[in-house]
């Protein structure tokens, strides 16, 4: 079977718990770190400067489609990129992550956040995606934002965060602050990705990274009112909706109430444990990413063991249970594609 010459859907199939050929596959930060293409790129431009140059930043993009054979390319760029339209200043330092240089502190800092107008404030975010759909690609684009609880995560702590006590007492002092917060970036969210649906992605993860920092009460409470109101309102467009966190599979009964397509799990719940709390949406993940730096007959065996729990039924897509780590050679991505789609080739 050549999936080169026609558009491969199978993603989109296992996106809706539809019976596909074979398990569709790709990589959380496949494109990007472990490449050696894309390292020679950071020498030249930063993160921000690729994914301002539409031409670049496709050609990043589809790098893991053409090296790997994935069924499925990601947008290169980051949860950052439309934070800037809210007047927050940040700042993807090498080694630490996302800055901001003006952390939220108050209610009114809050009322002074501005909103996002995709086509004056990322209009290359936009150019980027309509250069894959239309010229590039044959398999679906996924566009992806970042959700409120973790983008304001890094608005409250001003960087990364171990323990994330400073969102955590600003959501438990100051609540009219937050849910004030959790509406402008839910706002934000809606709107960035329905122009992504709009340009021409297919699917749309939402990646609430941090939010396993939470217990599942705090979660009902503070973050899932806003989530159900994202999902509801991006339903409107019919793209295949992803929820993706870490450390969160004591919140995945409440990500199975909401209006959203496929659960992506990390690495420390497995698939049958999922199937076995009652989850019944398309299952995404979940190998350790640190597999993939083991031998290759440790890494099929583990990849054999998750592919027969997520083949139990349809709708199962195979990812790793977080980001590609810059460690990993290409090669072994290429070779674990391919096994997947051997092995599950009906």
């Amino acid at each position: 079977m050549d999936r080169k010459k026609s558009f491969n859907d199978t993603f989109l199939k296992a996106c809706r718990g539809e019976a596909a050929d074979y398990v569709p596959v790709w990589y959380m930060r496949q494109a990007g770190r472990s490449q050696p293409e894309y390292r020679a790129l950071k020498e030249k431009y930063s993160l921000f400067e690729i994914t301002h140059q539409p031409e670049l930043c496709a050609y990043v993009t589809r790098l893991p489609v053409e090296q790997y054979g994935v069924d499925a390319a990601i947008l290169y760029k980051d949860i950052m990129t439309p934070l800037p339209a809210l007047g927050v200043q940040v700042e993807i330092k090498a080694g630490t992550g996302p800055v901001i240089e003006n952390p939220i502190r108050s209610l009114e800092d809050v009322k002074k956040l501005g909103e996002i107008h995709p086509e004056e404030d990322v209009p290359y975010v936009l150019d980027t995606i309509k250069l894959l759909v239309n010229e590039q690609l044959n398999v679906p684009l996924i566009g992806f934002a970042g959700a409120p609880f973790t983008l304001a995560s890094y608005m409250i702590e001003g960087g990364p965060s171990k323990n994330y006590n400073k969102t955590k007492a600003f959501m438990y002092a100051e609540p009219e602050a937050w849910f004030l917060l959790m509406e402008k970036l839910a706002d934000m969210t809606i709107t960035y990705v329905k122009a992504q649906i709009d340009a021409g992605v297919k699917a749309v993860q939402i990646f609430d990274s941090w939010v396993g920092a939470l217990n599942a009460s705090d979660y009902r409470y503070y973050i899932k009112p806003v989530m159900n109101r994202i999902f509801s309102e991006l339903k409107e467009k019919e793209a295949p909706l992803i929820m993706f966190g870490v450390g969160a599979g004591h919140l995945v009964k409440e990500w199975n109430d909401l209006p959203l397509d496929v659960i992506g799990l990390d690495w420390r719940l497995s698939i049958s444990a999922a199937r076995e709390m009652g989850i019944s949406k398309t299952l995404q993940g979940n190998l350790d990413p640190a597999v993939l730096l083991a031998p290759w007959d440790f890494v099929k065996e583990r990849v054999e063991a998750i592919l027969d729990e997520g083949m139990k039924q349809p709708g199962f897509i195979f990812n790793l249970g977080h980001g590609v780590f810059p460690q990993v050679k290409p090669e072994t991505l290429k070779k674990l594609t391919e096994f997947i789609h051997d092995y599950t080739q009906k």
